[in-house]
């Protein structure tokens, strides 16, 4: 198997630490996305030449900063000292939906640095440990257990939360479904100004949040506290499908849209034009309230700064379900006994006291009980330590592959409209093979079977020397009309391009084209939004970025958009102008993407399409 590269760079403070992860499908229990070969988010997670034995710990973005601290602690403890050979452990980033697609896949861990293999794995829930393996081998993931937890709650901006009742009256998730639904929005409870209510949630294929919400969903709509079945999450496909209209774009994970948030507050808008309410685990709320809004790897000597409004934890008044966190040593044939050995003795540690004592440090609930929780999970940080008040188990796996399933027809429709660079650069080779317009293509293509037949999909390429209906440098390869049964054309379309003229970059001036052929056509039922994919600085364009951007945001300010129009771009090779890109992105209230290692563009790619 051809071992892909990490994709991500530090081009911005917002790109999140696990901006290129794919949008996939684990195998057997999913069906609406695609991509292959997701990136194992290894930023820089290499291992010092001490003699010792490494071990790699496969883990979600929020546990990293956690898991460096433990595996330092390790080094001091008696589960440590039992081992013959000392051992080094390093967490990397990937998400637990990904983790389990490697793992049931049968393949190598598609990593180019073997010592990033992992030996343990600590998805953020055992629902993961589940599936793999019941889709292959129970001896895979060996033998699971939880070193500690974080329920899932829906975080609000406080005075969001304050206008429902907060924290006085218990809210429910069918009290969000009725703000959803109510024509009024926020102005149902005298809050005019703020618009509609828009909740932002995560892809279930690839996030522990969104699989648990829709479950919770589920759970809401039978009036059951347990024994949820496949029956009762049938049975909730109504209520499950009018709360989704909510949802103002779909992601990897909260970490995109946290990062967002914490920008528009920051600017003094209160984040009210992006998001009302963010399903997401109450460790994440925490990390946002301190000033690190995706969670990323605190550096030492990096500063924190918190968000001028906070997020407060809406704990459903039926119940939440957790994130139980286990730590298992993987029955790959990768792993060594001497990693074997020493990935069990971390996994005791983390078992330990000693081990306990630091989770609440980073906003995570022990296991031992006579740990005290401290003053991080306190009112002044947004949670209540006393909630829930109860909890929502997890249910059997093929109830949970029926809840995927349903997502797959009940979530919101989109309408997207990808915007694709051809100028001359495009035909630079990337390092495997293929020209950076090979590989935009590709990523293009492999991102078709995401779509169901009703969601709207138009594509578009720009450079100077063409045109078309819709203006000067646009050649139009589709319009934006539903997919239905057009799958292979629009394939074979995309194809097309590689014969295409190449010459300059207009950048500003497409951009603006696009912009104005969505909001002209964008409905308040969709998820309205354009991808725009360029490897280089604007060359050609009668506009510049300024005006670009006054045009393009001013739709984005305080109260929102009914039928808002964003736009998610990708920065491309090591030539894009990154900088641009996220001002664009910015203004819509969309998200920027790093591909500046070219080869990673189908990945990205699908990353990007994982939000709709």
């Amino acid at each position: 198997m051809s071992a892909p590269r990490n994709a991500r760079r530090s081009i911005a403070r917002r790109i999140p630490a696990a901006i290129a992860m794919a949008a996939v499908v684990a195998l057997a229990l999913a069906a609406c996305t695609g991509g292959d070969d997701p990136s194992t988010g290894e930023q820089g997670q290499g291992f010092p030449d001490d003699g010792c034995t490494h071990i790699a710990i496969a883990t979600s973005s929020e546990k990293v900063n956690m898991l460096d601290e433990l595996a330092s602690a390790f080094k001091d403890s008696p589960e440590h000292e039992g081992l013959e050979t000392c051992a080094t452990v390093r967490p990397t980033n990937v998400s637990s939906g990904n983790a389990t697609r490697f793992l049931t896949s049968g393949e190598d861990w598609p990593s180019d640095d073997r010592t990033l293999w992992p030996t343990l794995w600590s998805p953020a829930s055992t629902v993961w440990t589940d599936r793999v393996a019941a889709a292959a081998d129970q001896s895979l993931v060996g033998e699971p257990k939880s070193f500690t937890r974080t329920p899932v709650v829906f975080g609000m901006p406080e005075p969001m939360a304050e206008a429902l009742g907060w924290p006085e009256k218990p809210i429910s998730i069918t009290d969000l479904s009725r703000l959803c639904q109510d024509p009024a929005g926020w102005g149902s409870v005298g809050k005019d100004i703020w618009g509609a209510f828009k909740i932002s949630k995560t892809n279930p294929n690839t996030s522990t949040t969104g699989l648990s919400t829709i479950l919770m969903q589920s759970y809401e709509a039978s009036g059951k506290a347990e024994g949820l079945t496949s029956g009762d999450v049938d049975a909730a496909a109504a209520f499950s499908r009018v709360f989704e209209e909510c949802v103002i774009h779909y992601g990897d994970t909260t970490g995109n849209v946290l990062s967002t948030l914490y920008d528009e507050t920051q600017n003094g808008a209160n984040g009210s034009a992006y998001v009302s309410a963010v399903a997401l685990e109450e460790t994440s709320l925490l990390n946002y309230n301190q000033g690190n809004p995706d969670s990323h790897t605190v550096q030492p000597g990096e500063t924190l700064t918190p968000p001028k409004t906070k997020l407060v934890a809406v704990y459903p008044s039926a119940g939440s379900m957790w994130s139980d966190n286990p730590v298992t040593v993987l029955g790959a044939d990768w792993v060594t006994a001497e990693q074997r050995t020493a990935g069990e003795a971390f996994a005791e540690f983390l078992q330990s006291n000693a081990a306990q004592k630091i989770l609440p440090e980073y906003g995570f609930r022990p296991l031992d009980e006579s740990v005290p929780l401290g003053d991080l999970f306190s009112a002044k940080f947004g949670v209540d330590p006393a909630q829930p008040a109860v909890t929502l188990p997890k249910p059997e796996v093929d109830v949970i592959s029926t809840a995927i399933d349903q997502w797959t027809q009940v979530r919101k429709p989109s309408s997207v409209l990808e915007l694709i660079d051809i100028s001359g650069s495009m035909d630079e080779p990337i390092g495997d093979g293929r020209s950076r317009l090979d590989g935009a293509i590709e990523g293009a293509q492999t991102t078709l079977d995401h779509f169901r037949p009703t969601d709207e999909i138009g594509v578009w390429a720009f450079t100077t020397g063409v045109s078309s209906d819709e203006g000067e440098n646009i050649q139009v390869l589709r319009d934006v009309t539903a997919l239905a049964s057009d799958g292979e054309k629009l394939d074979s379309s995309l194809d097309d391009l590689r014969y295409a003229q190449r010459n300059g970059t207009p950048l500003y001036d497409s951009v603006l084209l696009a912009y104005e052929a969505m909001r002209e056509r964008a409905e308040p039922g969709r998820i309205n939004a354009i991808v725009v994919l360029s490897d280089g600085e604007d060359t050609d364009s009668s506009i510049s970025l300024d005006s670009l951007i006054a045009k393009i945001g001013k739709s984005s300010k305080e109260g929102g958009d009914e039928a808002p129009v964003r736009i998610f771009t990708i920065a491309y090779g090591e030539g894009a102008d990154p900088t641009a890109l996220q001002r664009i992105a910015d203004a819509t209230g969309g998200q920027l993407f790093d591909a500046s290692n070219a080869e990673r563009i189908d990945l990205v790619f699908a990353s990007v399409i994982n939000n709709f």
